[in-house]
Parts: C-alpha cells; sequence; structure tokens
C-alpha cells in the first residue's frame, strides 16, 4: 500500500541527515543500501492479530553515493506491508486503520524532521 498522503515523493535531503533522523524515529536499514538506493524500514509488530507489519521509506542518490554524509537522495512514496513466513512481505492488502494510522504519524513526524534539520 503506497501512502500518499504527504508531499513526500521527490524530495531531496542530505544523505547524513536521513540517515539520522531516520535512526532516531525508530528505522534500521541494514544491509539494505547499496551506493544509489537506501531502504529504511518501520517494524511493527500487531499482537491482536499476530501479525508483521513494515512501513518502508526508500530513497536514491542525485548526487554523491550513498553512504556518504553528503550525498543528495531524492525521496520515493513511502509504503506499507505485511511480513508473512516464510514468504515475504505483501504489500496489496487491507490493512488495519490503527496501523495505517500509525504509519501516517510516523511519515509526518520524519518529513518534519527533515524539513526542519534543511532549513
Amino acid at each position: 500500500m503506497k501512502i500518499e498522503d504527504f508531499d513526500f515523493h521527490g524530495k531531496e535531503f542530505q544523505f547524513g541527515s536521513l540517515e539520522r533522523i531516520m535512526k532516531k524515529n525508530g528505522f534500521i536499514h541494514e544491509g539494505q543500501w547499496d551506493y544509489e538506493r537506501v531502504t529504511f524500514d518501520y517494524k511493527m509488530l500487531d499482537k491482536t492479530d499476530d501479525a508483521t507489519y513494515f512501513l518502508r521509506i526508500q530513497a536514491f542518490a542525485v548526487q554523491g553515493e550513498i553512504p556518504k554524509e553528503d550525498a543528495e537522495v531524492q525521496l520515493l512514496t513511502p509504503f506499507l506491508g505485511r511480513h508473512y513466513y516464510p514468504h515475504g512481505v505483501e504489500y496489496d492488502e487491507d490493512f488495519p486503520n490503527k496501523i495505517v494510522t500509525k504509519c501516517k504519524n510516523k511519515i509526518e513526524s520524519v518529513y518534519n524532521e527533515l524539513v526542519e534539520a534543511d532549513k
């Protein structure tokens, strides 16, 4: 599920700022990057239906190389998926409102911090 409620797609930031803000907000990117692309994941466990969800925010380098602090990266539209063992993450399904709301709040927080850091 793409989360398109925000003016997120296409915005550019320095990788160093993005990485610090994403980590501060609970996102990880262990082993999920190369010199041109990066994926940040926020993992959510829902014990009511024994489900694991991932909010994913991706970016790609428009100038410089990831993981250099001064590399300029462009954000892509965030998306939400549910993990099914052992098959992987599915993105095309109905998600609980509480999970979607949590994702939107997380994206808004990240975006506001990025904009503030970019000033």
